[in-house]
């Protein structure tokens, strides 16, 4: 994984911050303009009528500060560069911003969405289907490790938006089973991942292939040099809009913390909170794969009901698992940061860290699920001796304060 730091590593908030600085002063300020206006709720965007019901009724009230600033200049057909951490709502700010400018009567791919996985393709497409429900859109995910023969057939039939990885979108724009000439919007999702895990020159042979005036828009928590190369190479006086890290809210989710000072107390906590989980949905993080088998093991041994899903099982089998938790029929998930980006469950009001994050900004990944979007949410930290460093960094980053967890958790939720 990229982007991850070694065990016990400690984030550098300032290193972060002056890299970025003098990444934009010395290369970026000539090249970008900057986008200043802010919409503090998705009435005032101009977005249309059914666009607007689809957004209310997948459950957001009010914009994430990057909607507030993305979701417009994106539909006015500007090329943007978009910044701001995962779990912030960009999925929601591309997704609006591609509906409000199909064309629906023309059954032609109209929009390209790439991402660095195949969990986070399926992901936006969820979310693409959902917000335009009421529009009538047809989307598509095309990803690895699914039929090539279903893929082709499915495009033949006609939709007006795929979202997919690499590898298997170019494969369908060399086969012709993609048609590129109605495309009039390209976006990359998770960018910076996409770049570092090697996609760039399937990135650079796809954008060969799209129309010449085509929209971009490029989506990423950070901005390494290969990203604004690809800005520079392929996008027309883009606007940039950053969303600072302190401007990222866990706003609506409940933070407390439990003192288990040993790691070997755990265990008990968590079977003591059972219940509680059991009434919402949940989802449990630790920090290994192999914590994942054991956790699995010691709850189950104690007839408690758990999912688990990590990133050795193989993808039919992740999959079926997520199907089930999404569904309702498993209640309590067990995983990894790996698959933090790409579980979005609508359900989701309790987050239990059984194991603290190794780095601050997977924090926000982890528990910027359950109160996505302004739905409200509870995060439950399990704080070790050892791990009291780690939380007084989560404080500091994301300037909240995480307070001791009272004894009735159950009304909390």
């Amino acid at each position: 994984m990229a982007g991850v730091a070694p065990e016990g590593s400690q984030f550098d908030a300032r290193q972060f911050d002056s890299k970025m600085n003098d990444l934009l002063s010395a290369d970026g300020q000539d090249f970008f303009t900057s986008y200043d206006e802010v919409y503090d709720s998705f009435d005032a965007m101009g977005l249309q009528e059914n666009l607007l019901r689809g957004i209310y009724a997948y459950g957001f009230e009010k914009p994430s500060a990057i909607q507030q600033r993305g979701i417009v200049p994106f539909t006015k057909g500007l090329d943007v560069i978009q910044q701001a951490q995962s779990g912030t709502g960009k999925t929601a700010t591309f997704c609006s911003g591609i509906l409000q400018q199909l064309d629906y009567n023309v059954v032609e791919c109209q929009a390209l969405v790439l991402a660095p996985t195949r969990e986070l393709a399926q992901q936006i497409e969820k979310v693409m289907r959902a917000l335009g429900d009421y529009l009538g859109v047809k989307v598509h995910a095309c990803v690895g490790g699914t039929s090539v023969r279903e893929d082709q057939r499915i495009l033949s039939a006609g939709v007006h938006v795929v979202v997919g990885t690499p590898g298997r979108v170019f494969d369908m724009l060399r086969r012709q089973s993609l048609r590129s000439d109605y495309i009039k919007m390209f976006v990359l999702d998770e960018a910076d991942e996409m770049l570092s895990r090697g996609f760039k020159d399937q990135i650079y042979d796809i954008f060969q292939l799209l129309p010449s005036k085509v929209q971009v828009g490029v989506f990423s928590a950070t901005m390494p040099p290969e990203a604004l190369e690809i800005t520079r190479k392929f996008m027309n006086k883009p606007v940039r809009i950053l969303v600072k890290r302190d401007e990222l809210t866990l706003e609506g989710i409940k933070q407390f913390y439990v003192n288990v000072e040993k790691e070997d107390w755990k265990l008990e906590t968590l079977c003591d909170l059972y219940e509680t989980l059991a009434i919402t949905q949940s989802v449990i993080f630790v920090n290994t794969r192999r914590k994942v088998d054991w956790l699995t093991d010691k709850m189950r041994s104690r007839d408690h009901t758990v999912s688990a899903t990590h990133g050795d099982m193989d993808q039919n089998t992740r999959d079926i698992i997520m199907r089930e938790f999404r569904s309702g029929s498993s209640r309590v998930l067990i995983t990894t940061d790996l698959l933090a980006r790409g579980i979005d469950v609508q359900q989701v009001s309790l987050v239990i860290n059984y194991d603290l994050p190794t780095q601050p900004e997977n924090y926000l990944h982890r528990i910027g699920r359950s109160g996505r979007f302004g739905r409200k949410g509870v995060a439950i930290n399990f704080v070790t001796l050892d791990d009291e460093k780690m939380l007084g960094d989560i404080q500091k980053f994301y300037n909240v304060v995480v307070e001791e967890l009272p004894s009735n958790v159950a009304d909390l939720i």
